[in-house]
């Protein structure tokens, strides 16, 4: 059975019902995996996948043609624009004038 090589000390811990437990110790014994092995190696990809569905976006070819055209020709900012950047740029250098009377 494999084992994993570097332990951390780091833990989850969680309650399943016995059915489940039993399943999941099934699976690992199929795959000569330890049941640790077997959670932490199915956790992992399903945490992988999860995060990289909410990182990464897929645009039709005629989204990126527009996406592409718009970054290379960007439209000319609008008031409601100018005055968010306004608003912003009072906002950072209050906070960097509040940073520096701290001394940080």
């Amino acid at each position: 059975m494999s084992t994993l090589r570097n332990p951390s000390p780091e833990r989850l811990e969680f309650r399943i019902p016995a059915e489940q437990k039993a399943l999941i110790e099934r699976a690992a014994a199929a795959q000569g995996q330890t049941v640790s092995g077997f959670a932490l190696r199915t956790l992992l990809g399903a945490a992988q996948e999860v995060m990289q569905a909410e990182t990464e976006r897929s645009l039709s070819a005629r989204d990126s043609r527009l996406f592409l055209e718009l970054l290379s020709s960007p439209p000319r900012p609008n008031a409601a624009l100018k005055a968010a950047a306004s608003r912003y740029k009072t906002a950072r250098d209050g906070a960097a004038g509040d940073r520096a009377r701290r001394g940080n």
